[in-house]
């Protein structure tokens, strides 16, 4: 992306949501931002944070947030426990250090423009408030899995919450082809918290000046339209964020990833020809049982495809503890001669990107979803929880670019679509193959000069712009 003349006065204020899927597109977003002639300052977190060697070009401002990796890891702790904590403990730290960088913009004859957070950062709203300055949130996430949210106290109302044994393969006539158990839940012993911070969510959001889409109109322009009339602020769809640094995709991953990438895996897939190998990744917070794992080991194996497969430290569950390592059986990786290749944690965008990977096993993730179609590859979807599920129907059953599990995992159906997606031996897996190759060209084509990204983002800078510093 072409770099534009510094803009001397007008500064941006970030602030993430200390996750890895919430991270990575946020300073994406400052990339793309700093590009545009912003100077950028990273508010964030202790717990979670950036490196920032890796953006010398951005001041980082870290703020206490009382979470301890020892106490509150979030590969343990309830992540929706975690999010209320990081909304309650932040509030202070955050309204100090904004004071601070606010008068220390002000001395360099600098002004903050506004302050753009993440949608789950949802006390944001008052602390800016109490500023006058503009917030813009962030969605992470994609406008088709926002919509369920904003709908909750309907679909409370209709009975599809809390969802039933009994309801569950029932089609939400409200969101088709949602079914009930597409529906955004979690299991939780306290649901009305839940649909509390959901309430706070939405509300934090619609209260905000505008907000910030990591999407592109051809892919959500209905849920988008929806979501416009009821929100009634402007909206700026100018995803997907990672492809606008491009030419340097690989080092740009590395550099926000919170897991050590290994680099291995690509000289393993240069040795494979086009569209053979399956990526299996679940993300950097899901979790399985040893059953499930065998499941799908067996079944990678028997589908006789080479495989590139990320097992993370603690992603296996047997009799409710990690296991610290891969439950395989014995002498399974030695069988497979060669045609598996196992990292704890790979470089997505260059994975993807790879001439030989031809399906992506995933859990639907929306960054994980974007760049697989950024790279034209069908996807086998076996979501895990919130909008992964919703993600999930969407790329089965709207875009139609993937299959995906509707029940349990059992090896024989792996090998099936496995098969059928790498083979492209079915009508169904070849107009599969299709159609994700016409969405990757459509992405291409908004982020490029006068697609509906490029002209978002331009009217995005405009709309920052237009906010008057403040005497």
């Amino acid at each position: 992306m072409r770099m534009e003349k510094q803009r001397k006065g007008v500064r941006l204020v970030l602030l993430p949501l200390p996750f890895q899927g919430h991270i990575n597109p946020m300073l994406h977003l400052a990339n793309i931002l700093y590009s545009k002639g912003f100077p950028i300052t990273i508010i964030h977190t202790t717990f979670n944070s950036p490196n920032p060697l890796n953006y010398p070009h951005f001041t980082f401002c870290p703020i206490q947030d009382g979470i301890t990796t020892q106490s509150d890891d979030s590969s343990s702790l309830n992540l929706l426990h975690l999010i209320i904590l990081l909304n309650i403990r932040c509030v202070t730290p955050l309204r100090d250090m904004l004071a601070k960088v606010i008068s220390d913009a002000r001395d360099n004859e600098e002004h903050v423009a506004c302050l753009i957070s993440d949608g789950l950062f949802y006390f944001t709203q008052a602390v800016s408030n109490t500023f006058e300055l503009p917030r813009i949130a962030l969605r992470t996430s994609g406008a088709s899995s926002f919509l369920p949210f904003v709908l909750f106290p309907l679909l409370i109302e209709r009975g599809y919450i809390p969802a039933q044994d009994s309801q569950l393969e029932e089609t939400v006539t409200e969101i088709p082809p949602l079914k009930v158990k597409d529906l955004p839940l979690i299991d939780t012993k306290e649901p009305e918290k839940y649909y509390k911070e959901l309430s706070n969510l939405v509300e934090g959001t619609k209260a905000s000046c505008g907000v910030i889409w990591n999407s592109f109109e051809d892919l959500e322009s209905s849920p988008l339209s929806y979501l416009r009339q009821e929100f009634q602020i402007p909206f700026f769809p100018i995803g997907p964020f990672h492809k606008y640094s491009s030419s340097s995709s690989s080092s740009s991953s590395s550099s926000s990833s919170l897991l050590t990438q290994d680099q291995s895996c690509i000289s393993w897939l240069d040795r494979h020809k086009p569209n053979s190998v399956i990526y299996v990744s679940f993300g950097s917070l899901a979790a399985i049982t040893a059953a499930k794992f065998m499941e799908i080991a067996w079944g990678l194996a028997s589908s006789m495809h080479p495989f590139l497969w990320v097992i993370r430290k603690g992603m296996v569950i047997d009799d409710g503890k990690e296991c610290l390592d891969p439950p395989f059986p014995a002498g399974f990786i030695d069988n497979l001669e060669g045609r598996g290749y196992i990292v704890k944690w790979a470089p997505q965008q260059e994975v993807l990107a790879h001439k030989a990977v031809g399906a992506f096993w995933t859990h639907c993730g929306w960054n994980s979803t974007l760049e697989s179609i950024c790279e034209g590859v069908p996807m086998i979807c076996m979501p895990f929880f919130t909008d992964q599920k919703v993600n999930a129907r969407y790329v089965s059953s709207v875009w139609k670019i993937g299959v995906q599990f509707e029940g349990e995992v059992k090896r024989e159906e792996v090998v099936k679509m496995i098969r059928g997606l790498i083979e492209g031996n079915n009508k169904e897996g070849s107009q599969i193959r299709e159609r994700v190759l016409d969405l990757k060209e459509k992405a291409r084509v908004s982020w490029n000069h006068g697609g509906s990204s490029y002209t978002y983002l331009d009217a995005l800078v405009n709309f920052i712009l237009s906010f008057e510093p403040k005497r």
